[in-house]
C-alpha cells in the first residue's frame, strides 16, 4: 500500500514551500534557481509567492549505462561533476563509459539551455540571495552537483528548498549550504513520486511557457 500523497501537484506544493521559505528570504532579493524539468512549477510558484526572479539551472544525472535510472553521478552547468565512486567501483563501470556519459549530458544541458531561455541571458547569482529549488531529494546527486557548480559564482547565500526529501538526503546538505528547507521528510520515503497525487512529466514547452512568464513579470 503506497501512502497518501501530500501533494496535488507540483503547483500546490511550491505554494506550501514558499511559506516556509518566507521567514528565510523575505526582503533579501531572491533569485530562485529552478532544476528542470520538474522542479520548475515548483520554483514558479516560490518565485511568484515571494516576489522574487526565477530561472533554471541545468543538472543531469549519470546513468548506469544499461540501468539508466540509477544514478552514478551528475553534471552541471559549467561542467562539474559529481560522481558515486561506490557505485562505480562496485559495478566497474570504466572511465571510457563514464566519459562518455558525461559528454552526452553535457551536450544535453547545452541543448536546454538554449531551448528554455529563448534568448535571454541567464541571470547572475553573484552576490544574490539564492534559492535551489527541487520537486524533492531523493541521493540528493543533482542537488549536490548543482550546489558545487554555484560556489564558483559566489551568490552571497545559498539555500536548498524542496517540497519532499528522504531525511538523510535532507540532513547531506545542513553542513554546506547556508540553509535548508525541507517541507516533508517522510519515512519510508519510497521516491518523490509516491508523495505527489499528480507527477506527470514536466515538458520542455511547460517549462519554456513558465520561464516566460517569469520574465515578463520581472520586466512589468
Amino acid at each position: 500500500m503506497f501512502p497518501d500523497p501530500l501533494f496535488r501537484s507540483r503547483f500546490e506544493a511550491g505554494r506550501i514551500l514558499a511559506e516556509q521559505l518566507r521567514p528565510l528570504v523575505a526582503d533579501r532579493n531572491p533569485l530562485i534557481l529552478a532544476l528542470p524539468r520538474g522542479g520548475v512549477p515548483v520554483g514558479f510558484e516560490v518565485a511568484q509567492a515571494l516576489n522574487a526572479d526565477l530561472d533554471v539551472f541545468l543538472v543531469r544525472k549519470l546513468g548506469v549505462p544499461g540501468h539508466e535510472e540509477l544514478a552514478m553521478g551528475a553534471v552541471a552547468s559549467g561542467g562539474i561533476r559529481v560522481l558515486n565512486e561506490g557505485i562505480i567501483a562496485d559495478l566497474g563501470i570504466s572511465d571510457i563509459a563514464i566519459d562518455h556519459a558525461i559528454q552526452r549530458e553535457l551536450r544535453e544541458i547545452a541543448r536546454r539551455e538554449t531551448l528554455y531561455r529563448d534568448g535571454r541571458p541567464a541571470l547572475d547569482p553573484a552576490n544574490r540571495n539564492v534559492v535551489l529549488v527541487d520537486d524533492g531529494l531523493a541521493t540528493g546527486a543533482s542537488m549536490l552537483a548543482a550546489v558545487q557548480a554555484l560556489r564558483p559564482r559566489r551568490p552571497a547565500r545559498l539555500v536548498v528548498a524542496v517540497p519532499v526529501a528522504a531525511p538523510e538526503a535532507c540532513r547531506q546538505f545542513r553542513e554546506i549550504v547556508d540553509a535548508v528547507v525541507c517541507a516533508a521528510t517522510p519515512e519510508p520515503f519510497l521516491a518523490v513520486g509516491v508523495w505527489y497525487k499528480d507527477f506527470a512529466q514536466t515538458s520542455d514547452a511547460e517549462v519554456r511557457e513558465l520561464l516566460e512568464r517569469a520574465a515578463h513579470r520581472q520586466v512589468a
